[in-house]
């Protein structure tokens, strides 16, 4: 499950929603901690300027890379837009996947009016489709484990 908080969401719908009809990509940053917690926005470039396909471009990419080395961070979510299609990862998609414990978001904006966001995780070309858990912050978000001690007997 992908929990990520609203802002983020925001970030990505709008960045993909400005660059349509070509697809929009890029990249939510994490701690390196095992926490699995997207925090900071990185969008880029789609070097292909395409409504049907995206790339990184490869400098920005090194350069995205290196900072969050620097920071501490990996790629806890990569994204990109369907613009005409359903968000779905296309064959392209799912060779390009690189990041075998990343979250691969798609936003779908079809629909000027309302957009789809889907989430999957891609390894050795099987895609998984993954609930999307939308939160305000991350303090509350169901994680799996109890977060809050238990006070019953004491």
């Amino acid at each position: 499950m992908l929990v990520i908080r609203a802002d983020l969401v925001e970030q990505m719908v709008a960045h993909a929603r400005r660059d349509h009809p070509d697809e929009a990509c890029g990249i939510l940053a994490g701690p390196d901690d095992g926490s699995d917690r997207p925090e900071r926005f990185v969008p880029m470039e789609n070097a292909e300027r395409s409504p049907t396909f995206y790339r990184f471009d490869s400098m920005e990419q090194l350069k995205v890379y290196k900072e969050m080395d620097t920071n501490d961070e990996i790629p806890v979510v990569v994204y990109h837009s369907h613009t005409a299609t359903e968000p779905y990862p296309s064959r392209t998609d799912i060779s390009l996947a690189q990041e075998p414990f990343a979250h691969y978001v798609l936003v779908g904006t079809r629909d000027p009016e309302q957009h789809e966001l889907r989430s999957y995780r891609i390894v050795d070309g099987e895609v998984t489709e993954e609930e999307v858990q939308v939160v305000e912050n991350y303090m509350f978000a169901h994680t799996g484990t109890d977060d809050v001690p238990d006070h019953a007997g004491s």
